[in-house]
């Protein structure tokens, strides 16, 4: 059994809503801004792709493995209870996730976490309707 649903791709980028509308026009959908530094892309039949402003980002020097900074982190729905969060959290760390940032869970509704080669990710809560 799995622990979580992916969710969502989420790029960091000096200019989220162009590189939204380049993703846009590469697989489709339409990007949706409720803060300038946060757009997500909806893709039809697929993962939602997001994209976060970072500025100053140095983009990757493929296949150079010596950048150390966050390019990209994946967010998976954990479930909508808390009950269903913990559980996910003993099953990552089962796994040889490290956590990053566990605080104020509650309030963000999200936990980092490491994977075991570093690359972080994060369990969300997501609210059912």
């Amino acid at each position: 059994m799995s622990v979580a649903r992916f969710r969502s791709v989420v790029l960091d980028c000096p200019d989220p809503r162009a590189l939204a509308g380049f993703y846009a026009a590469v697989v489709g959908g339409t990007p949706e801004q409720d803060d300038p530094d946060w757009v997500v892309l909806h893709v039809p039949d697929g993962p939602r792709l997001a994209f976060q402003r970072a500025e100053g980002l140095t983009p990757p020097e493929w296949p150079r493995a010596d950048r150390n900074s966050q390019q990209f982190h994946l967010d998976f729905d954990a479930g909508s209870t808390w009950e269903e969060m913990d559980t996910a959290h003993e099953k990552v760390l089962a796994l040889g996730a490290r956590p990053l940032d566990l605080e104020d869970r509650e309030k963000k509704d999200f936990m980092v976490y490491a994977d075991p080669a570093g690359h972080p990710f994060c369990l969300c809560r997501i609210e059912q309707p």
